[in-house]
């Protein structure tokens, strides 16, 4: 509840913080010397609400809908010994993170990999891959675990969400106040909206959200560097480091973890250099370095 609060509170005050910054800045009466009729309030609360929606409802639906596209089985009796101590690792390392037991599973991937999803800490996901089971050691394994667990306690599905929506807000707004602006200015359309309008918005949200998505993704890999000291504290440094390097060893191994899966999984595809931007998770390299340099408790 405290996080959805959050969640709205943050909402509003973007929208606030952004309409004054536009006051000041005098972007309505630009507009308006220049015969722009848009009501520039009116608008960022539409892309606000529209923004910030999607974004929620992507997190509300995160569980069912990762459930449904990696086709995880959650384990809700244990089959195998292998199942019940995936469960009791779960659990010890849930207790201490502080946070609720998650819903744990396995998908079927022949590449060693997990991911944490869910709307709140107290009712996550937490699913490995066969491939992941099958080729790591039990410490690595509950090293990976505890990387997940990491994600979950410090809110990274929920805060990740947030900028998602807040990101969505600036793109829509802008592509609308550029499009409108050439409209007007340069077409002279006088009432409504000519093709240049849509042509330009249409442009517009396509380029600001490129743009956008680095912001995204710089959060999303600064949490990854988190996740790895969580799983570091929680299963023992060496054995996140190892798990990292386990990882590092399967890099050139094809990717199948569909796109809206990879910011929360333990492992990003690799891509070239000149999208290093665009990525979700740093050099595997970059992030065994980072626990190697953090100092010993």
């Amino acid at each position: 509840m405290l996080r959805i609060g959050l969640f709205l509170l943050t909402n509003l005050a973007v929208v606030a913080l952004a309409s004054i910054t536009l006051s000041l800045l005098g972007v309505d009466q630009i507009l308006q010397q220049n015969g722009v009729d848009l009501d520039l309030g009116a608008l960022l609360i539409f892309c606000a609400v529209f923004g910030m929606a999607g974004s929620l409802v992507s997190l509300l639906m995160s569980k069912p809908a990762a459930k449904m596209s990696m086709g995880v089985r959650i384990i809700e009796q244990p089959g195998s010994r292998q199942e019940q101590w995936l469960l009791s690792t779960v659990e010890q390392l849930a207790k201490s993170a502080g946070i609720g037991m998650p819903e744990v599973g396995i998908f079927p991937s022949p590449v060693s990999n997990a991911f944490a999803t869910g709307w709140n800490r107290n009712d996550a996901l937490v699913a490995v891959s066969e491939g992941l089971l099958n080729r790591m050691t039990a410490d690595e394994v509950k090293a990976v675990l505890g990387h997940e667990i990491g994600h979950v306690a410090n809110g990274d599905m929920v805060t990740l969400s947030l900028i998602q929506g807040v990101v969505n807000t600036f793109v829509m707004f802008g592509a609308r106040v550029i499009g409108h602006f050439v409209d007007r200015v340069f077409f002279r359309t006088e009432s409504g909206y000519g093709p240049g309008y849509y042509i330009v918005t249409l442009v517009g949200q396509f380029v600001l959200g490129i743009l956008a998505s680095i912001i995204v993704m710089w959060f999303s890999r600064w949490r990854e560097f988190r996740a790895d000291a969580a799983g570091g504290q929680l299963a023992g440094r060496r054995n996140m480091i190892n798990a990292l390097r386990r990882l590092q060893a399967e890099q050139d191994v094809p990717k199948d973890m569909p796109e809206e899966m990879d910011a929360f999984a333990i492992s990003g595809s690799p891509r070239a250099q000149l999208m290093r931007l665009f990525l979700s998770h740093p050099p595997l390299e970059e992030r065994i370095a980072a626990l190697q340099q953090t100092p010993r408790a």
